[in-house]
């Protein structure tokens, strides 16, 4: 993708047509890369499609109600796919699937995206996305030809790599920067359709706080425990409550969520994908495979991670008797390592990290310059209603950039709402740098 001082499809309403292949999740991402160019953006959906990735994503990056039936009506009456048949810049089909090729190669109008493909005069853009052995079959080919030879559409081919089938192969969802070059391609020069609102379909309010949708969060929670034989462990006074709180805020924004859960005194959300790691050791692993191996979006490393731990562990239970010495060393420093590791990684997660500190907070842009975290969280926890176990939280959020907020005394709910309205912001800014080369602003 090339970059400009201008967005490439700056003031153009460009329809994504989503179907039915384990592909979809990727479509998610294309909305943003498309916003990022400057376009507004219309998604339809096939039936199938809904089974792969849920319309609330798609509703809360889009500002649109996502088309989901081809007898659906916008709230004046208007047939949905139609109004974006007729003012859609250009319709890209991201994946399409073999059995929507051949719906729409024969003229099959069973669903919003095919149904809007025939009733639009707008130009194409075509991005299978499937088996191998499908791509390759003679009648996958056909529709293609007829699509491409007598439709003009613009094929994206699809690409070599690992498939869902376990195979690697051609069939692969071609890359998203290329799909989103060649939208700008076909739109080329053409002066925008429906430049007009009133002519397009109408922007719905976005789910609240509906954010982070289609973004990977991983938290930590709860306190570490080191052991010193089979039953006793050196440990602290987190709860989890925290990161519970900010793991449930980022479940309300849309988000998926992986907890790495120490030990935790509170319910931890069904909805998200628990971890249960109780010491440093594990906690370290899990955590660098959610980011890593897991692809994570942002890290907010909530816990309370033990600073040492006993240099030896017993192997069985220490009798009582007369004096105990245990020898510690340092543990592992989670959030500095990700830190380390997140150096050149593109796209770079956002990370963000917690002090918990007693009397004075002075310590705090120091740990935040030495951790390598874009964030940090501090809080005195000696301060009434700001400790660990409460429900509320007085915290200062500090900054990579040198800013720093001062919050008052809040629910931990709303401390996290605070953390993740920083982390969306973030994350939002890095995209349109990377997608567009230039940062993001305020619209």
């Amino acid at each position: 993708m090339t970059s400009g001082a201008s967005r490439r499809l700056e003031g153009r309403l460009i329809a994504l047509g989503v179907c039915g292949s384990v592909a979809a999740y990727k479509s998610i991402e294309l909305v943003r890369l498309l916003r990022a160019e400057g376009a507004e953006v219309v998604v339809l959906m096939t039936k199938a499609a809904t089974a792969f990735a849920g319309t609330l994503a798609f509703q809360a990056l889009s500002g649109h109600a996502v088309e989901t039936d081809v007898l659906g009506l916008l709230p004046d009456n208007r047939i949905g796919h139609i109004v974006v048949a007729d003012t859609a810049d250009a319709i890209v089909v991201a994946p399409a699937t073999a059995r929507w090729l051949g719906a729409m190669a024969n003229g099959i109008a069973d669903d919003p995206v095919t149904a809007a493909c025939l009733a639009s005069s707008a130009p194409v853009v075509v991005a299978p996305a499937m088996d191998g052995d499908m791509w390759t079959h003679p009648a996958t080919r056909a529709n293609v030809a007829r699509l491409q030879d007598v439709f003009g559409y613009r094929l994206v081919p699809p690409e070599t790599g690992s498939l869902a089938s376990g195979q690697t192969g051609i069939g692969r969802l071609a890359e998203l920067p290329t799909i989103v070059d060649a939208v700008v391609a076909t739109v080329g020069t053409r002066p925008v359709r429906r430049p007009d609102a009133a002519d397009r379909p109408p922007r719905v309010a976005a789910p609240h706080e509906a954010d982070l949708a289609g973004r990977h969060i991983v938290v930590s929670a709860g306190g570490t425990a080191e052991p010193i034989d089979p039953v006793r462990f050196i440990g602290n006074r987190s709860t989890g409550k925290m990161g519970v709180a900010i793991a449930e805020a980022a479940l309300a924004r849309g988000a998926r969520v992986t907890m790495v859960a120490g030990r935790v005194e509170v319910s931890l959300p069904a909805e998200a994908a628990v971890v249960h790691a109780e010491s440093t050791a594990l906690m370290r692993e899990a955590v660098l495979d959610a980011v890593f191996t897991d692809s994570a979006d942002a890290l907010i490393m909530a816990a309370a991670v033990a600073d040492f731990r006993p240099r030896q562990t017993a192997d069985h239970k220490l009798v009582r008797g007369g004096s105990l010495t245990l020898e510690l060393e340092p543990t592992e420093d989670i959030l500095a390592e990700v830190g380390r590791q997140a150096t050149g990684t593109t796209p770079r997660p956002v990370i963000v990290g917690f002090a918990a500190e007693t009397g004075s907070l002075d310590r705090a842009p120091e740990k935040l310059r030495r951790k390598g975290a874009d964030f940090l969280v501090a809080n005195d926890v000696s301060e009434a209603g700001s400790g660990f176990g409460t429900d509320t939280n007085r915290v200062q959020i500090l900054a990579a950039d040198g800013s720093r907020e001062d919050l008052p005394l809040l629910s931990k709910r709303d401390v996290a709402h605070h953390i993740l309205n920083r982390v969306a912001r973030a994350l939002d800014a890095r995209d349109a740098l990377a997608h567009t080369g230039r940062p993001r602003t305020e619209s």
